[in-house]
């Protein structure tokens, strides 16, 4: 019995989807995009090649608003979200939910410490991290950070539902890129 079960979980395996997976490697350049955020309650404009003229940005996105998971991470960046500006850096969180959800989650997980956005279908489809959900019509995100230098290249991914490890390693990241000439 046990020799069949090897053979037959390489089959399952290997007829998974491999984009389940995936995700931009590092070095590749990041898809360039502008989107609606909340800040604070209020709504603006946020463009990705405007935000890099300034320094690295941190693009994490995020599964939905308000649920356990994401709100932690919410909270844990907006923590750390100091230590992150002294860097230079710019953090946005990005989800498929509505800008109304969003403005209500960047006051209340957020706490008005930084902007999180609609991740468009196109956002979703350029960053590779759409979580299939079987029988749904409902689109989310997989659980996925990524690190963007100043010239638009992609230093760092993590992605993994678990949100425990996303702001020390984004955080890691930035650090590292300060300390390049």
């Amino acid at each position: 019995m046990r020799k069949l079960l090897v053979p037959i979980a390489a089959l399952i395996a290997l007829s998974l989807p491999s984009a389940a997976f995936a995700e931009l490697p590092v070095g590749n350049k990041a898809p360039m995009f502008r989107t609606s955020v909340a800040l604070a309650g209020k709504t603006m404009r946020f463009s990705l090649r405007t935000k890099l003229r300034q320094g690295p940005v941190v693009v994490y996105f995020y599964p939905k608003a308000f649920t356990q998971g994401c709100t932690l991470e919410a909270h844990a960046f907006a923590e750390a979200i100091d230590e992150f500006t002294a860097l230079g850096a710019t953090v946005v969180g990005l989800s498929a939910d509505d800008l109304p959800t969003l403005q209500k989650f960047s006051t209340e997980a957020c706490r008005n410490k930084f902007p999180v956005g609609v991740a468009s279908p196109q956002i979703i489809k350029g960053y590779d991290v759409e979580l299939a959900r079987p029988g749904t019509a409902t689109s989310m995100t997989k659980r996925t950070s990524y690190v963007i230098a100043k010239d638009g290249t992609i230093t760092m991914v993590h992605s993994d539902m678990d949100y425990r490890e996303h702001v020390k390693l984004t955080l890691a990241a930035v650090k590292k890129l300060a300390r390049q000439p």
